[in-house]
């Protein structure tokens, strides 16, 4: 193996920060798709699974490998997850299919028709209020508003803990600045967690339409859920439905800035807004990579893993594979078909998969209504993380459509 790729370390966030990674994978993806990233300072060594075929493969596999050792680097490196056998993404087998059955009844269709308009009505309403002003930051008074409001109010969360909310998930995987300490992290995680305990403690004694009232009503096997089950699942739905999304809606707008021939196809609808949907998330990515344990000796792509090995399933190599995507590199916002994984695959396919789409369609559809064009007015920011990538500050400028804006504040007005 040469030097190059052997001196990449996918543990440190700074690998991931302004620097393009595209021919690393390309070069894993060909030369080594199942590969052995060495130990480095106190980190244990993993593999690094690179190619669709292969994590698909392992994805599938709920025999050979387990979730429930941990599911991201952070974890895995660390020797575990203290949530596992009690949160529903590190919970494997009879009591993960129990667990989802109960989380699911929160995703009932009606609740999530009367969320999805929730989402309708808020995303129009900030897009349409940054456009009129003409610029904004389009990460901070847009996009970190709409997932937050709609897994906020799936949970039963007040209006005024929201923005507070907010500030520890942006802190739990990943940070904006370059020096943040993992304690910091752990510091974020733990207050989300604090949090939810009082929540659920509040439901227990006054349960309503949401989440945690599902949760707090819960049984598996006759037995009611513990209150730690019902945290750490509020825990796991906050970052989910809030990190994920949030970064999608963010690089759309960045990548359809540099992509004019894009936006034009979406603005004048010879590109369904579904079929957008899915070329944006397959183009960001979000969460970069997925992770298993492996329970006993067997093989990956003719590659032997040995049981107790950690093997890591990098969605950024795959949503990119030559073999799956046509032109993987090109951003085609009329791309089909679009089998990316950005959502996972099998048991643990992301319960907020159908929300997401809502949201990114509610955006790409005001964005569309309401504004002509846009451009990146002022340096951006990224994240560091070793597990999310996207933009923690992207300043745009929009250029108004005069007769969207109209339409909508006179719609608006007679409604009110």
């Amino acid at each position: 193996m040469t030097e190059l790729i052997q001196d990449v370390d996918l543990a440190d966030p700074q690998t991931f920060n302004g620097h393009d990674l595209t021919d690393y994978w390309q070069r894993l993806r060909s030369e080594s798709p199942v590969h052995w990233h060495p130990p480095l300072g106190k980190n244990p060594g993993f593999w690094v699974v690179s190619r669709y075929a292969d994590i698909m493969a392992v994805y599938r596999d709920n025999v050979n490998f387990t979730s429930e050792r941990g599911n991201l680097l952070v974890t895995l490196l660390a020797g575990g997850d203290s949530a596992a056998g009690q949160m529903l993404a590190v919970t494997d087998g009879h009591r993960h299919r129990e667990l989802r059955k109960i989380m699911l009844k929160a995703f009932s269709p009606r609740a999530l028709e009367r969320i999805s308009e929730r989402v309708r009505v808020n995303t129009r309403k900030l897009v349409a209020e940054a456009v009129e002003r003409g610029t904004c930051d389009f990460a901070e008074d847009i996009a970190s508003h709409i997932p937050m409001g709609t897994i906020a109010d799936l949970l039963g969360v007040p209006a005024a803990d929201r923005e507070f909310l907010l500030s520890l998930t942006k802190s739990a995987l990943s940070s904006d600045a370059a020096d943040t300490q993992e304690m910091d992290a752990l510091m974020a995680r733990n207050e989300i967690l604090l949090y939810f305990g009082e929540l659920v403690e509040e439901r227990r004694r006054s349960p309503g339409d949401d989440v945690i009232s599902v949760l707090a009503g819960g049984e598996i096997d006759g037995q009611a859920l513990t209150e730690d089950e019902m945290v750490l699942n509020c825990y796991s739905l906050i970052i989910g439905g809030d990190e994920t999304s949030r970064l999608s809606m963010i690089d759309s707008v960045f990548t359809l800035s540099h992509h004019p021939r894009q936006w034009q196809l979406l603005r004048s609808g010879e590109v369904g807004l579904g079929t957008a949907v899915e070329e944006v998330l397959r183009w960001a990515s979000p969460a970069m990579h997925f992770g298993r344990t492996c329970l006993k000796d067997t093989e990956v792509g003719g590659v032997r893993i040995a049981a107790g090995d950690i093997v890591t399933l990098w969605h950024s190599s795959g949503n990119r594979d030559e073999a799956v995507f046509t032109d993987p590199g090109t951003f085609a916002l009329d791309r089909t078909p679009n089998k990316h994984i950005t959502f996972g695959y099998g048991p643990h396919f992301c319960l907020g998969a159908y929300l997401a789409r809502v949201e990114l369609s509610e955006l790409l559809s005001a964005l569309r209504t309401f504004s002509q064009g846009f451009e990146i007015a002022g340096p951006t920011q990224r994240i560091h993380s070793n597990f999310l990538t996207g933009f923690s500050e992207l300043p745009v400028r929009f250029e108004p459509d005069p007769a969207g804006l109209a339409h909508y504040n006179e719609t608006r007005d007679a409604v009110s």
